[in-house]
């Protein structure tokens, strides 16, 4: 029997994903979280949308069957050196601006929305590149997604994530096995794995408030302008004076918030926490 969701039912579902992680489902993607809950609801062997929004809402005491939705609504398309051109910006005028102006010896690195693993272990090979072993690292790397980040825990990676990585790069730092493509060792080192809510101010807080960087690409995207707002400011407690933030190459600041500066590195267009406030 073919499962009906409703407007009603679609909403409730929607407005309980947006309470709890800030993530908005507009009515354009009613089709695609359709699809999600029926899969939900077949793995549950339930038939009525009704049933399955009471249980979400009701009965659902640890959040186990949330999470299994939210591991199908969350979209995590993403590869190696994606957006190549910031990457540049961060690796040849970012960082060196930074030891320079600081003479700091670690950088501290957040990787916000980080789905399978791909953006903090490029960020780890450039950092490797341009740091190492001059000056220590490490990256933290977030996700609501318990499966991306199993997997980014596994370090192990297709044909599609390898494409835009540099030949000497694969050579230097991928082992080739029967399954694709395995990060080393020395490179999975320095990245961290959580689970974590960016909707949570508090947890995310949790983790410091002394980052160098924060890189939270093509995830906004997805939140209303509220949620963004409130994680923004977030990240921007959590950032020392003079660190960079980093969003997809297509969003942007402006409209979120006036906290951070707008500078010229390079070729591109980065945000900074101002020196002084």
């Amino acid at each position: 029997m073919p499962i009906t969701l409703g407007f009603r039912e679609f909403k409730e579902i929607r407005d309980l994903i947006y309470q709890k992680t800030g993530i908005f489902i507009t009515e354009e993607k009613i089709y695609l979280l359709k699809k999600r809950v029926e899969k939900r609801m077949s793995e549950k062997r339930m038939t009525n949308p009704e049933e399955y929004v009471r249980f979400l809402k009701y009965f659902d005491k640890n959040g186990e069957e949330f999470n299994e939705l939210i591991n199908e609504v969350t979209i995590n398309e993403t590869y190696f050196f994606r957006e190549f051109p910031q990457l540049q910006v961060f690796a040849e005028h970012c960082l060196p601006e930074l030891i320079e102006r600081t003479n700091v010896k670690f950088v501290k690195i957040l990787s916000a929305g980080c789905s399978s693993g791909e953006e903090p272990y490029t960020l780890s090979i450039i950092c490797r590149e341009m740091l190492y072993p001059s000056y220590q690292y490490h990256i933290m790397a977030l996700d609501i997604d318990d499966n991306a980040l199993k997997k980014a825990a596994e370090g192990i990676y297709e044909e599609r994530s390898i494409k835009d990585v540099p030949k000497v790069y694969l050579r230097k730092y991928f082992q080739t096995i029967e399954r694709g493509y395995r990060v080393i060792d020395e490179v999975r080192k320095f990245v961290s794995f959580y689970k974590i809510n960016l909707f949570d101010d508090k947890q995310l807080l949790s983790f410091g408030k002394d980052f160098d960087f924060v890189f939270c690409r093509n995830v906004l995207i997805y939140f209303s302008d509220e949620s963004r707002r409130k994680v923004v400011n977030t990240f921007y407690l959590m950032m020392k004076p003079g660190a960079y933030i980093f969003l997809g190459h297509s969003e942007s600041l402006s409209r979120i918030t006036t906290l951070f500066e707008l500078k010229r590195m390079g070729n591109g267009l980065v945000y900074q926490k101002p020196l002084e406030r």
